[in-house]
């Protein structure tokens, strides 16, 4: 027996022709509750040790900018480069949605080694705030796909398989909600216990191995759930394009814990 799908509107808040969408409110609410949360991170670092609170003020703008541009060129790129080549100006148009969590977190990372380098401090322990911080965009943003009826897994014949409108007439993985919970809440909550630790604190880009290994691992799973992109499929070895994404984070991440282990994030 499949579960229905919840009758709720895409469109959040309306305000005369404006309508807001719950995606862009996911994003929103990601930035700001990321935002004080690294705020909060800064004050378990020893005073005098950077990034500060005035420095994570000062980053943030960086940081939404990196997410966003590196979230929409990653899925111009990865997912749809053949219609975005033939539809050059579509490009821009965030409001039809397509964002990439692999080319945000491309993004991000881009933001935080410039930012790092033009005033000078640790970039890797800047990252592992951010790391910390970041599983709560992916929390809400996953969220909001449900929502929107959109990414939903393949059929299946679980109990709380759920019939999505765009998905046909067959119950399928609610992979949302799947990705929310791991990529989101469980990998915020172990990202949160390091952070707790001094210990790990002291090694700049620990707390970063895990959260690109850790999501990495996630979305790899997940996604034999979930349903392939229609314009893509399976790229290679029955492989779909976000584990593909997911299989280089993951090498990305057994790189830099290299780094950590031979003491070349220390003064970074």
């Amino acid at each position: 027996m499949a579960l229905s799908f919840p009758d709720i509107d895409p469109v959040a808040v309306s305000i005369g022709p404006v309508q807001i969408h719950w995606y862009a409110l996911a994003y929103l609410f990601g930035f700001l509750f990321a935002w004080g949360y690294a705020r909060y991170l800064t004050t378990l670092y020893p005073v005098g040790v950077r990034p500060n609170k005035e420095d994570i003020d000062d980053y943030i703008s960086w940081g939404i900018l990196g997410v966003l541009l590196g979230g929409r060129l990653g899925y111009v790129l990865f997912y749809n480069f053949e219609y975005y080549i033939d539809n050059p100006g579509h490009i821009l148009r965030l409001w039809e949605g397509g964002m990439s969590f692999h080319g945000g977190t491309i993004g991000l990372v881009a933001s935080i080694i410039i930012y790092s380098l033009v005033k000078k401090f640790n970039m890797f322990r800047l990252a592992d705030i951010a790391s910390c911080a970041a599983p709560i965009g992916f929390l809400l943003g996953r969220f909001a796909n449900f929502i929107n009826g959109e990414l939903y897994g393949r059929t299946t014949d679980v109990a709380w398989g759920v019939v999505f409108p765009r998905g046909g007439d067959e119950p399928r993985h609610p992979s949302q909600i799947y990705e929310g919970l791991s990529e989101g809440l469980l990998l915020f909550i172990i990202l949160f216990a390091m952070s707790r630790s001094e210990k790990i604190r002291q090694k700049p880009g620990l707390i970063s191995v895990v959260f690109l290994c850790g999501y990495a691992t996630f979305r790899f799973l997940i996604e034999y759930v979930r349903e392939p992109d229609s314009q893509l499929g399976f790229i290679a070895l029955n492989l779909s394009m976000g584990q593909i994404l997911s299989a280089a984070m993951f090498g990305s991440g057994l790189f830099l814990l290299y780094l950590v282990k031979s003491g070349r994030t220390q003064n970074r």
